[in-house]
């Protein structure tokens, strides 16, 4: 059994869990206490590594443990990190990036303890390896990234399985101003509690993300069914064993989803998001149309609202939004009265313009901005 952790951005650790507990994935120690800031950890073979790259929908990558040891000094940094199995991980010609942190240790340099940790994987290998610069951005032909971690002399270093993070799944090339990235979009939805029965309305859908991972979870498509992964480049990837997920993935998805409807008052948000959503696979499963939020028409009976406004940053900083949350919260309760209401938003003063009664939320971050996740329930 390896250990794991599923990084994610802070205050979705919770979904994380949900979904780790949904694959049949053992976290932590018996209690089930393995939250950390950022992640979850958890227990599994390299097989559920697989697994959980390929289903979850809220982490931002899976991560290895290769080796935990303290260490106060360079030349011990560099003969216990000497010791980690490497070879397992490492292909002979792809580059590596190293991802360094030190807090409280003496040894602080984080330069230094990459440099001793590109030295170990050499003494390893008998070979030095490329070491370039790691760009989250800069597409899929990454080089393998490897985390060490320095806390009080106690060193930690994994290897990351996932390559592009995770929110990546690989439909969305087409975007409207401020996308939502996919991990938070889908942690949206499950924290509304949608039924997966019941409609599911985004009166601010942008290029569609929100409507796109909800049709998703609906079809019980994985999220990173269209995507490839850095464990495929390691030595002893199992291709016999991913192909055999794959099928079976595939023969789990179903058609018949919830009706799901996105709407937005820019046109070429709209025509991104249709793009976007055929690139899904769901071409025709979801109802998008251009219009303004007091033009929404949902039909009558139960649903939810799970959207993302714009709000702060997100906008010119000379236009005021207090009459946009306003009218956000007159529709609801004029159109979608018992409805569940959730949103992301980065500000107490604009939720309150809703009208509406809101919880505390979920805190949490979009692009580097502090954000809550908040929920409602439209009064009859």
């Amino acid at each position: 059994m390896e250990k794991l952790f599923a990084v994610c951005a802070p205050g979705l650790e919770s979904f994380v869990a949900q979904e780790l507990h949904q694959l049949g994935l053992r976290s932590g120690d018996e209690s089930g206490s393995a939250y950390e800031p950022g992640g979850i950890e958890f227990q599994g073979s390299l097989h559920d590594a697989y697994r959980a790259n390929l289903h979850l929908r809220t982490a931002s990558r899976v991560l290895v443990r290769l080796g935990q040891f303290y260490a106060a000094e360079f030349p011990e940094l560099r003969r216990k990190a000497g010791r980690l199995l490497w070879e397992n991980y490492l292909a002979p010609k792809r580059p590596i990036a190293l991802r360094t942190t030190c807090q409280r240790s003496r040894l602080y340099h984080e330069t230094a303890v990459a440099e001793r940790v590109a030295g170990a994987i050499e003494d390893r290998l008998g070979k030095s390896l490329p070491v370039h610069k790691y760009q989250e951005d800069s597409g899929t032909d990454l080089p393998q990234l490897i985390v060490v971690r320095l806390v009080d002399n106690l060193c930690t270093i994994s290897i990351d399985s996932s390559g592009a993070l995770l929110h990546r799944r690989g439909y969305r090339l087409a975007t409207a101003k401020a996308p939502l990235r996919e991990t938070l979009a889908s942690a949206l939805v499950m924290a509304s509690g949608w039924d997966k029965i019941s409609l599911l309305l985004d009166p601010f859908c942008g290029s569609g993300t929100i409507p796109i991972e909800a049709a998703l979870l609906a079809g019980r498509v994985p999220a990173g069914f269209r995507r490839p992964f850095a464990f495929m480049d390691w030595p002893h990837f199992d291709s016999k064993y991913w192909e055999e997920l794959l099928a079976e993935a595939a023969k789990a998805i179903i058609s018949d989803i919830p009706r799901i409807m996105g709407s937005d008052r820019d046109a070429g948000a709209i025509r991104a998001a249709q793009v976007n959503a055929k690139r899904a696979g769901l071409p025709g499963s979801i109802e998008f149309s251009s219009r303004a939020i007091s033009a929404i028409d949902p039909p009558p009976g139960p649903g939810w609202v799970v959207t993302n406004p714009p709000y702060g940053v997100r906008v010119s900083q000379t236009k005021d939004l207090r009459n946009l949350y306003a009218q956000f919260g007159k529709v609801m309760r004029a159109k979608c009265p018992g409805w569940r209401v959730t949103m992301v938003c980065d500000g107490v003063r604009l939720i309150r313009n809703t009208g509406l009664d809101f919880d505390q939320g979920i805190p949490t971050t979009n692009g580097g901005l502090k954000v809550r996740l908040v929920r409602s329930v439209v009064p009859l």
